[in-house]
């Protein structure tokens, strides 16, 4: 059975103070078993200050984004040793505010998910389409896309390391989310093209669903069979709707 994950993309949002507390109430709320993977994704400013918060506790540390070069003159780049160095296990590759303000196209993609596995960091691969694509039916040939742009470079075996992360474009942010319907049938395709390379890998691989999670919404679109849990936003800043969320996320029976 794949174990439920729940990850917090922070965006740029935080201060040490506002840290410090959303960590500290994160922690006391969890419960002994929590059942679900949990991590947290702040600023690359913040990532050494919240790992040391995060020390000998249960949740996770994650980057937002990694250089797809592994050193050198890119000023303003993190690479994925420096993300190593700092305690980084996961970093979101693609992310669709990446793809879409600073043109991050599939090609690059790829290589920022091969430079973070390339130093043991799990890379959460963000694939899924605007609203215009998904009106004029192209939500699955974008998705086919964007994963296939990983496939072709890192090889399906790289998916046993890796979590993908659907979110619709026209989802995030907005107050809008797909139904669980709708996310489900996306999922069942992204687990469909990775099965057609490895059925083994592909019945492993956690696939999370990002665009406008909260606690009110969660439990529904968790319970659909191939949600594995979330890529939670806004909802990430408040520690009791995130600790919802996650407690959503457990496995029933």
């Amino acid at each position: 059975m794949r174990r439920p994950f729940v990850a917090g993309n922070w965006k740029m949002h935080g201060t040490r103070a506002e840290n410090a507390e959303l960590i500290e109430a994160l922690l006391l709320g969890l419960p002994g078993e929590v059942q679900v993977d949990i991590a947290v994704c702040p600023p690359f400013v913040y990532l050494w200050e919240v790992g040391r918060l995060l020390k000998d506790s249960s949740v996770a540390l994650g980057a937002q984004s990694v250089c797809a070069e592994p050193l050198g003159a890119f000023t303003g780049e993190v690479s994925a040793t420096m993300l190593k160095d700092v305690g980084v296990e996961y970093a979101i590759v693609g992310h669709s505010e990446r793809r879409a303000l600073y043109k991050e196209d599939d090609a690059l993609v790829a290589r920022k998910f091969v430079a973070a596995q390339s130093q043991g960091i799990v890379p959460i691969l963000c694939v899924g389409e605007t609203l215009e694509e998904r009106e004029s039916g192209q939500t699955m040939d974008v998705v086919s896309r964007q994963l296939s742009a990983v496939l072709d470079v890192a090889g399906v075996a790289a998916m046993r390391n890796a979590v993908v992360a659907y979110e619709p474009v026209w989802a995030i942010g907005t107050g809008k989310n797909a139904t669980p319907e709708q996310a489900q049938e996306v999922h069942a395709h992204i687990r469909s093209a990775v099965a057609a390379q490895d059925a083994t890998i592909a019945a492993g691989l956690r696939v999370l669903y990002g665009g406008s999670v909260k606690a009110g919404n969660a439990r529904e679109i968790f319970a659909m069979p191939d949600v594995d849990g979330g890529l939670i936003g806004g909802a990430s800043l408040k520690a009791d709707e995130f600790l919802e969320i996650c407690t959503a996320a457990r496995p029933s029976g």
